[in-house]
């Protein structure tokens, strides 16, 4: 079948039609960047071209040369055989504007805290130059950790990681941003080894599946690392620790700032007591809470 695509299709519309239609008959599972077989067929069609990611429309009726023809066919055929995630293909991923170096040593970024930093955490953070300490704990590949130090322009930033081979991917970004004066690569089991530091700022998307939902997760997901997502039970084993241990590293008028997931009931359940202020986002105010220090328990 392949190699009679090889010669049947011909221009840049054929492929993208011939891509949605594979990754519709395997029945992929999009949520690493894209959510449909289209956006996902533009997306890799485009990038293994070195098109723009933003302008199709010209490209549309373009002739590929034969070589151009076996790239695509092939990266299709690992999409749909391998069931790999888009990012791990391309070795990108993209939070708002931000490009970010991505592999199987690290979870796809994707969180809902990127565009809460987007816009400087405003109201919650009046001055955003105030800011001169940060942390990003369970940082992946530092992309949240590099958000914190775009965005905060005076901020000293700690990107804390259980994960050795996370950190390299985490120094490989830093590097591409030019931020290693500022954003710290830290290896921690949570606050471990951050005795004694505190922060005007705390933030963590932290493994939150519960086991009921790791069980079930499509086969794109698999090839994440396993700690990245599971997180007992409730999902809630890391979260746990997050609010039990926050207040010590946090400044007299620190903010915590956190990403759960689906688990918001669980968690106002398991914590009747904490005032927490669940932060919109596009996709609504069930995902991430804020907590300030004075909140939390000693």
């Amino acid at each position: 079948m392949t190699a009679h695509a090889q010669h049947e299709l011909i221009t840049v519309r054929d492929f993208i039609r011939y891509a949605v239609s594979r990754f519709n008959a395997a029945h992929l599972f999009f949520g690493h960047g894209s959510d449909n077989a289209w956006d996902e067929a533009v997306y890799l069609t485009l990038h293994t071209l070195h098109l723009p990611l933003d302008r199709l429309e010209p490209f549309l009726d373009a002739r590929l040369l034969p070589d151009e023809r076996v790239r695509l066919l092939d990266l299709y055929s690992r999409r749909c055989q391998d069931r790999l995630p888009a990012a791990y293909l391309t070795n990108e991923a993209w939070l708002g504007e931000d490009r970010f170096y991505v592999d199987e040593r690290v979870i796809v970024p994707r969180s809902f805290i990127a565009e809460l930093l987007d816009e400087q955490l405003a109201p919650w953070i009046g001055d955003p130059w105030a800011v001169e300490n940060a942390l990003d704990l369970c940082t992946g590949s530092g992309c949240l950790a590099i958000k914190l130090a775009l965005n905060f322009p005076n901020a000293q930033v700690d990107a804390v990681d259980l994960s050795q081979d996370a950190l390299a991917v985490a120094e490989r970004n830093i590097a591409d941003y030019r931020l290693a004066d500022r954003v710290h690569p830290v290896h921690s089991d949570a606050f471990a080894a951050l005795a004694g530091r505190r922060y005007d700022l705390i933030i963590s998307n932290p493994p939150y599946v519960d086991a009921e939902s790791v069980d079930a997760l499509p086969p794109e997901y698999l090839h994440e690392p396993e700690m990245a997502l599971g997180s007992g039970d409730d999902g809630l084993d890391f979260t746990r620790i997050i609010l039990a241990e926050a207040k010590k590293h946090l400044s007299e008028d620190g903010i915590l700032v956190v990403e759960i997931g689906h688990n918001r009931a669980a968690l106002e359940a398991a914590f009747p007591d904490l005032p927490f202020t669940w932060l919109d986002t596009a996709a609504g105010d069930e995902y991430v809470f804020l907590l300030n220090a004075a909140d939390l328990p000693d």
